[in-house]
């Protein structure tokens, strides 16, 4: 799906940053992203570090926007549903506005905006697939049907689960996702610190995690 950054958008310079920011201000909550997609024909879940509030159930620290995955072949059907706002193709620093089929198709990030605010609302990950098994963006090899991979919180937002969501995290891990990490271990169950476990030693073997997960075990 993503292939060389297409010509043309907009550079975000480090003193766009502060700009961008606020225009998140505004963006939505898991709630009002699940109004907006409900009952829609696509398997869609609420990603990063929100997920893992839906899952912990409570917020426990700020979101300065919200992100959510869909596959790739499946965003026409969000896009018509969320037709009275702009999409904006990311990446590469740059953003392409009002992004054409050919900007998307070399993309897998979106940001909806609303056209008379300017305002972002909803980061949208056009995710790979092959029909309904989900493919990490990280390592093709880890394949999942969908239905193994969606959560429900109580209110029935659909989550990605916490041991891949902390695999994408595992990344970078800024200060915010060690601290996801840190609020999240104590709250998994065994299958899933093994899962998690075996996903960071093929994807981002010698991580710092692995250590704090064998400890956890060993408690």
């Amino acid at each position: 799906m993503e292939s060389k950054p297409p010509d043309g958008g907009i550079e975000v310079s480090p003193e766009d940053i502060e700009a961008l920011e606020a225009r998140w201000a505004g963006c939505w909550t898991p709630h009002e992203v699940a109004r907006r997609l409900a009952g829609i024909d696509v398997p869609w879940y609420v990603a990063a570090g929100w997920a893992l509030d839906l899952f912990r159930g409570e917020q426990t620290r700020a979101h300065h926007d919200i992100e959510i995955g869909v596959p790739a072949e499946r965003f026409p059907t969000i896009r018509e549903r969320l037709a009275e706002f702009t999409f904006d193709a990311v990446g590469a620093g740059r953003i392409w506005a009002a992004a054409t089929s050919q900007v998307l198709s070399a993309t897998h990030q979106t940001w909806l905006r609303e056209p008379a605010t300017g305002c972002y609302l909803l980061d949208v990950m056009r995710e790979p697939h092959d029909g309904e098994m989900w493919i990490c963006r990280r390592d093709a090899t880890i394949r999942r049907p969908y239905p193994e991979i969606i959560r429900h919180n109580p209110d029935g937002i659909p989550y990605l689960i916490p041991e891949l969501v902390l695999l994408f995290k595992a990344k970078h891990v800024r200060p915010k996702d060690q601290s996801d990490f840190d609020g999240t271990l104590p709250l998994l169950t065994g299958v899933q610190r093994e899962t998690l476990t075996r996903l960071l030693r093929q994807v981002h073997p010698g991580h710092a995690w692995l250590t704090a997960l064998r400890m956890d075990d060993s408690r």
